[in-house]
């Protein structure tokens, strides 16, 4: 096994019984490559029969990096398929002479996260998973978790304090640290020194800022000011891949607050009902949903509205909310991870960015923007919320 110094880092946390073994780092650092070497390894000499997940956003993901390393170090151990393990291409698993299993799959897979668990963890890119994913995963894992992720700003690793536990070993490294990079990578990578957030993040490793955001002008705030005026909330439905989201809608002084109520999958409408009733202000949902919204008004929640979506209504609620300050509860840690990952659209081919958000980290996001089409039109003051819905 090639041994790299990301490897022996994380051998070393892994043998001291590290509960979270970070990997953070720039580009061409090895940080996969090397994780996928360790768990490997792990399968190989350890005595202990194990069942290893790793995780990433999307299948396509896993199998351009995570699943082509894992291929790429068993043929270079010379290990052959059909007497040193056993594939299964469909359900993306590897079983070894020992029994132990390497299992792959995308966060997305619901069933999977909330599943049966694992010895060890590993998410690949674990700064485009929601966090709500990693507690899921986290409580089902008995032994040790690795992350990996190249640093384009912070997430809820930072967030929710994981960084600064005392159980977690964080390894930073770069392109400097990876033994099987080429003289001509090293010259690629170093030609972007120009770019100083480019650098910072994927020459340096260091924590950037992110680019081609949809909203840049928000903060976070420890609480909803007492003197802010309700405008209405918003509701996006969900249920088995996509949470159904929740959000209140404040205003003050020109600005706008958020405070997240709700972010859950699986959530029937009587469900949602239950979290609605009671609560001040009129909700506006998505009017896709129009029997979703029936059912909601006939169990009993009356001040319930469908969005005035019309013609271009993305964008369209996009530049309301752009011209507003907008400020978010600390406990709206769903929202805040949405809103710092929701970008717009990249030309791969020049870099530059389009006039169309990514149809990703919407959720939360929707339901704001639900709101501001009902109620922050221009040349249009806030209604006292009542309800505009239409029994049929």
């Amino acid at each position: 096994m090639i041994v790299t110094k990301v490897y022996e880092k994380s051998l070393s946390a892994y043998v001291n019984n590290a509960r979270i073994i970070a990997n953070k780092g720039g580009t061409r650092s090895g940080k996969t490559y090397s994780v996928m070497s360790l768990l490997l390894t792990i399968i190989l000499v350890g005595a202990k029969k194990r069942v290893i997940d790793i995780i990433s956003e999307s299948i396509p993901h896993l199998k351009r990096g995570a699943i082509q390393d894992l291929t790429n170090i068993m043929d270079a151990e010379g290990m052959v398929e059909g007497i040193d393990y056993e594939s299964n291409q469909t359900d993306k698993t590897y079983t070894f002479k020992s029994g132990s299993q390497i299992r792959f799959y995308s966060a997305d897979d619901w069933g999977k996260v909330k599943g049966a668990g694992r010895d060890i963890l590993f998410i690949n890119e674990c700064n485009r998973i929601p966090y709500e994913v990693f507690r899921q995963l986290s409580v089902r894992t008995r032994e040790c978790i690795f992350l990996d992720w190249n640093p384009d700003s912070e997430f809820w690793y930072e967030l929710k304090g994981i960084s600064i536990r005392t159980n977690t070993v964080e390894i930073h490294s770069t392109y400097k640290d990876n033994p099987f990079i080429t003289e001509e990578q090293i010259a690629e990578i170093e030609s972007n020194k120009d770019d100083e957030n480019w650098w910072k993040v994927y020459g340096l490793g260091l924590t950037g800022r992110p680019q081609g955001v949809v909203y840049t002008r928000w903060k976070q705030v420890p609480e909803i000011p007492v003197e802010a005026q309700l405008v209405a909330r918003g509701l996006d439905f969900g249920f088995t891949v996509d949470p159904t989201g929740i959000v209140d809608v404040y205003k003050l002084n020109g600005e706008l607050w958020f405070d997240e109520l709700c972010y859950m999958r699986g959530m029937t409408n009587d469900k949602i009902a239950d979290k609605l009733r009671g609560l001040p202000g009129s909700t506006v949902a998505d009017s896709a949903e129009q029997k979703s919204i029936t059912e909601i008004y006939n169990y009993g929640i009356r001040r319930i509205e469908p969005a005035e979506k019309g013609a271009d209504s993305v964008r369209n609620g996009i530049q309301i909310l752009q011209r507003y300050n907008l400020n978010i509860t600390s406990r709206s840690l769903n929202l805040i991870y949405e809103i710092r990952n929701y970008k717009w659209k990249e030309n791969k081919m020049t870099g530059e960015f389009l006039n169309e958000p990514i149809d990703k980290f919407n959720h939360l996001l929707d339901a704001v923007r639900y709101v501001a089409l009902n109620y922050l039109k221009e040349k249009r003051p806030i209604r006292r919320p009542r309800s505009r819905y239409i029994e049929t």
